[in-house]
């Protein structure tokens, strides 16, 4: 009679092998779909920018209407951060993803095919909503996929977002220069278009599961979390809000106060592509700085110093030391990455994720949306930067009394949010 084989010595199950390597494989496509859509979200507007005068000049609007284009992202993304929640319970985060993706593909194309004002703000909204679904959806996807690698993930995702920022501003003058300004526009539609092809894997992949992996989504049976009703979710909306409120406000209009104070187009895109690099060593540090500090409150006073020593350059002696303060300004929106790491590590669940996301990022850009508009109008009232810079200095107060509350070690769950 032959002896049993030791335990050890068994061969593996081939089903249980399969099964590992279908699920690796599984998150390694889940994983290149979110980094590609993580590199989308931000394209839509900093390629614009340092393009919005020439633009202007050959669509006929005027300096002012460049106010209200950099009130359209925040905007945008307030408004799909309230839906969007919504959209979710009914297809999934999958599906509202792959959605998301097209739309800031197509909206990015046809937005250079026209040649007036108003359709170049439709499709310009169109695409920017797409991306302020994908800002919602992300986070609670990143928490589904890789719950054992929240911060890890994290810090991919948001320094993709960051190279999504930088490279749009630092090529689009050169990109405008040699081929005319709707190529160095429209050719970020390619990448939108790409993002949305990962996704159509994904769902093939999930087929035949869907019903069962929907435990735990925003539509999963159960009380709706009233998120509104959490000081958590207020502190991380004023938080999210006022970083972003001065990042956009910084992206619209830094290239005009340098011009202002004697510098060429090209210099401000890249002084614009600086600050997004900049971002960029934020995203890959500040998850990771939150994930282990207990209370990472002392992270956003940081944060609070470098924007108030950034705007004092910038409004007394602007070109004296231009590298510095746009170095140092980059600094402060450390507080992004580390309010959507913050998203996930304040929740139980991705439904906590997703609800938490769609709040912060929705009255938060609601928040933000009028600071590109408002700082534009004091700066035409005023003639002068100090009252502009000024407002930004009150929107550093409100963010840091919003980290107070959002920084606190608790949970969503564990508060006054259930049904």
């Amino acid at each position: 009679m032959t002896a049993a084989l030791p335990e050890t010595s068994r061969p593996a199950d081939p089903t249980t092998a399969g099964r590992r390597r279908s699920l690796i494989e599984g998150r390694l496509l889940v994983l290149a779909a979110i980094v590609m859509s993580a590199l989308t979200l931000r394209v839509a507007v900093t390629a614009f920018t340092p393009l919005a005068e020439e633009i202007g000049e050959h669509i006929g609007y005027s300096t002012a209407v460049v106010g209200v284009f950099g009130m359209i992202p925040t905007l945008m993304f307030s408004v799909t951060g309230l839906l969007t929640p919504l959209l979710a319970r009914r297809i999934g985060l999958e599906w509202t993803v792959l959605a998301a993706m097209a739309a800031a593909g197509i909206g990015m194309i046809a937005r250079v095919l026209v040649s007036e004002t108003v359709g170049l703000l439709l499709f310009s909204a169109l695409a920017l909503g797409g991306m302020g679904v994908g800002n919602i959806v992300v986070p609670p996807l990143v928490k589904r996929y890789f719950p054992d690698r929240l911060a890890t993930v994290s810090a991919l995702y948001i320094a993709m977002v960051q190279i999504g920022t930088v490279i749009p501003a630092l090529v689009a003058v050169p990109l405008a220069e040699a081929h005319g300004w709707r190529v160095s526009l429209g050719v970020w539609a390619l990448l939108g278009l790409a993002a949305a092809v990962p996704w159509i894997g994904v769902l093939w992949n999930r087929r035949g599961r869907a019903v069962a992996d929907r435990t735990g989504l925003p539509g999963a049976p159960g009380p709706a979390l009233k998120v509104w009703r959490s000081p958590l979710a207020w502190g991380m909306s004023a938080m999210f809000g006022m970083t972003s409120l001065t990042t956009y406000s910084v992206f619209t209009w830094l290239p005009t106060i340098l011009s202002d104070a004697g510098a060429d187009a090209a210099f401000g895109g890249s002084m614009v592509a600086l600050f997004a690099l900049m971002g960029l060593i934020a995203a890959l540090t500040a998850p990771t700085v939150a994930a282990r500090m207990t209370n990472p409150f002392p992270v956003a006073v940081g944060c609070a110093l470098c924007f108030l020593v950034a705007f004092a350059g910038l409004l007394i002696a602007p070109m004296s030391a231009p590298v510095l303060w746009v170095v140092i300004l980059g600094l402060g929106p450390s507080t992004f990455p580390m309010a959507l790491t913050l998203i996930n590590l304040r929740t139980r669940t991705p439904a906590g994720s997703a609800a938490l996301s769609g709040f912060t990022q929705g009255v938060g850009y609601a928040l933000a949306c009028i600071g590109p508009l408002v700082f534009g109008m004091l700066h035409t009232v005023t003639g002068g930067w100090a009252a502009p810079f000024a407002l930004l200095g009150v929107s550093v107060v409100v963010l840091l009394i919003g980290a107070w509350q959002a920084c606190k070690p608790r949970l969503l769950e564990d508060g006054p949010v259930g049904g």
